[in-house]
């Protein structure tokens, strides 16, 4: 397979920039692996037909065509980005959020080159910062000192017998553990990187105390097998640069039996992942789009934060499971047992020192 030099443009809101497809021979995952994964991500009518241009805009917009690759089934992030038809043209509406139109421009033009198609008809356009901020506004709860549990697994985390208040694109229930008031909040879209870090701070100003994330992040580490460990820490390297964050699980969470830690890695796109960047980050211990965002957005504002995330995949060494594969049963019994390991964690946390 051909190599092509990954060409994006990182520019301000409102210029177009052309996206060309990431050198896929370099890419930390298998090609057929990386393939299927984009194929699971792509809109259909991407899929099933040609276009004179692809251009990815920020916009939550669930009246436009919604794609026939929606993860169905699933409680929370089960929304892909829709499309509006233009003629020949067609407009991909992502999230608003810098990080995930550039990321969602990526699979597209990579997809593209893998299958054998123009790729270069692939732009975006960042969302104004205001447009974003005003998106994450849309969230809108009564807290008052409540710890609030967002992200993924929340089917297996929240109590089976509570109700699911619906808001714009978000769903949330409230319970106490062990005399804490605890919030459960999921989104129906994704709150890929920036726009997690905008949650935080708007969870801030709603009245959070402390913020815990639950999610999946990828191992550095060779030797982790995916789906057999949990992930924990209080620093990522965000653009070059260590933050660290008030700790909600202090040292608790890393005493327990196949929790590990270390230095977190931000990584705005998965596709941005290559064996050199692998190299330059081979000394820390996890990557995903989003914990170096949130974390520093709770020191920001003030609050605690943590993250307890299933290590999912392994960019070091392939192992049977990777993101391609992460609707299998076994891979889906196995992190079953993991979100109970992750809830038991938290309460026995606030069993150990209310907060």
């Amino acid at each position: 397979m051909n190599v092509l030099t990954n060409a994006v443009l990182t520019t301000g809101p409102g210029t177009a920039s052309r996206t060309s497809p990431i050198s896929v021979d370099g890419h930390t995952m298998a090609p057929d692996r990386l393939l299927r994964y984009l194929q699971i991500k792509v809109h259909h009518l991407i899929q099933d037909h040609d276009w004179d241009s692809v251009h990815v805009v920020g916009g939550y917009d669930r009246q436009a065509v919604i794609s026939a690759h929606e993860k169905n089934g699933k409680l929370f992030n089960s929304e892909r980005p829709t499309a509006q038809v233009n003629g020949r043209d067609l407009v991909i509406k992502a999230f608003p959020g810098a990080d995930y139109v550039h990321h969602y421009a990526l699979i597209i033009a990579t997809y593209l080159f893998m299958t054998g198609k123009a790729a270069d008809t692939v732009t975006y356009d960042l969302p104004d910062p205001a447009v974003s901020r005003e998106a994450v506004k849309q969230l809108d709860l009564d807290l008052d000192g409540d710890l609030v549990i967002v992200g993924w697994g929340l089917a297996h985390l929240a109590p089976p017998d509570g109700t699911w208040t619906y808001g714009h694109g978000y769903a949330w229930q409230r319970t106490q553990v062990h005399g804490r008031r605890v919030v459960y909040l999921g989104f129906l879209h994704s709150i890929w990187g920036d726009v997690a870090g905008r949650v935080v701070t708007r969870l801030a100003e709603l009245g959070a105390r402390d913020v815990v994330y639950v999610g999946k992040v990828g191992a550095l580490n060779p030797d982790i097998e995916p789906n057999t460990r949990l992930a924990t820490g209080n620093t990522s390297l965000v653009g070059g640069r260590l933050v660290t964050w008030p700790d909600f699980f202090g040292d608790f969470a890393t005493a327990q039996p196949g929790v590990h830690t270390g230095i977190h890695v931000t990584s705005p796109s998965i596709l941005l992942e290559n064996r050199d960047w692998l190299t330059e980050h081979a000394g820390h211990a996890f990557v995903d789009p989003e914990i170096g965002p949130m974390g520093a957005a709770a020191h920001r504002a003030g609050i605690g934060f943590g993250y307890l995330h299933v290590i999912s995949n392994n960019l070091a060494r392939h192992y049977p499971a990777d993101l391609s594969n992460e609707r299998h049963r076994d891979v889906v019994q196995r992190r079953t047992v993991l979100i109970g390991q992750i809830r038991d964690i938290i309460a026995d946390r606030l069993a150990a020192r209310p907060i």
